[in-house]
């Protein structure tokens, strides 16, 4: 009897089962269910910006979902990373760091930071590395890196260079250019709403030199209204053949790129963040996605796995950490 009883309850539960299995996997749902948005953290027109449009059509035929690009500009990226880290960790909200905010910022926003990368942030992996110029006005007579030095030091005090803000990249190239040359006296203008808003500036006249990501200034170098003197890069790009690395203009030491990656909140669950590094690697090796950005004068990039990625960040944290206090950069 007691073998029968049991039977029937066997058959229950195998009877309901079927029934139970299918109503769990509906509430759950298939992720994504939803569109998806990668906040930038600066405005549209820089480098990141770019790198992101790039993607972002890629990301939705593979994820079955829409894309949307959402601009945080301000505060040299610290604007948007702060909302990326507070967003939930569902996989919903995808932050496009880059080597200023995920390795920079917190060196120089040492008071004002509110964010911690690699506490606050689950890395999924690098997309690309954008080499920065060293570009000037069309009007400003010099055409090599020593004719600029040169012409800064018999004008100490009239030249203004242009950043995409007080604790990017390219504000401590110009600080490393400064400390290279024996010291340029110059003027800084920040512009929190990223590296457009600086080019804009640089065409315009208000500022006459910068270090910016090529991607954002090749359009004005190749129209003929910036000069590019010079790529922070090891060696040349194919964008721009004829312009010498800072190697070759006489600054042996003198190597840096704008490197850019992908991350979401901490949390976030590691089937996601799996899914996403493999997905940002087959998308960065697509021929058609290497020849848009290589078009613009940036390099896909891409790292073995979200583990790999964040020791690369918390080695370029330690990195740019050390230059930051050598040349004293400082929030404005």
């Amino acid at each position: 009897m007691a073998q029968k009883r049991l039977g029937r309850r066997a058959a229950i539960a195998l009877g309901v089962a079927p029934l139970v299995l299918p109503r769990l996997g509906r509430a759950q749902g298939a992720y994504p269910e939803r569109p998806i948005r990668i906040i930038v953290p600066f405005a549209p027109g820089g480098s990141s910006d770019f790198v992101a449009r790039v993607l972002q059509q890629p990301l939705a035929e593979a994820l079955g979902q829409p894309v949307v690009i959402e601009n945080r500009a301000g505060a040299a990226g610290n604007v948007g990373m702060e909302a990326a880290a507070r967003a939930a960790p569902d996989g919903y909200t995808v932050f496009l760091g880059n080597i200023g905010t995920l390795a920079i910022n917190a060196a120089v926003f040492t008071r004002s930071l509110r964010v911690e990368p690699l506490r606050d942030f689950a890395h999924i992996g690098l997309v690309a590395n954008t080499p920065d110029a060293l570009v000037v006005g069309a009007d400003l007579p010099v055409r090599t890196v020593a004719e600029f030095v040169a012409y800064a030091k018999a004008n100490p005090g009239r030249l203004n260079y242009g950043t995409p803000g007080s604790g990017s990249a390219n504000r401590l190239e110009m600080e490393m250019l400064r400390e290279a040359a024996g010291g340029l006296e110059m003027v800084h203008v920040p512009y929190p709403g990223g590296a457009g808003q600086a080019v804009t500036a640089g065409v315009a006249g208000d500022v006459q030199c910068m270090f910016v990501t090529l991607s954002s200034a090749i359009g004005q170098v190749q129209a003929g209204r910036l000069r590019c003197l010079a790529v922070t890069i090891g060696r040349r790009v194919p964008a721009l053949p004829d312009v010498p690395t800072m190697r070759e203009s006489g600054f042996p030491d003198f190597v840096a790129g704008s490197w850019q990656g992908l991350s979401m909140p901490a949390g976030t669950p590691v089937a996601i963040l799996n899914r996403w590094a493999a997905l940002a690697r087959e998308i960065t090796a697509r021929p058609e996605v290497q020849q848009r950005l290589r078009a613009s004068g940036t390099e896909p990039e891409s790292s073995g796995n979200p583990e790999e990625f964040a020791s690369f960040i918390a080695a370029e944290t330690r990195r740019w950490g050390a230059v930051v206090r050598r040349v004293g950069a400082t929030a404005d």
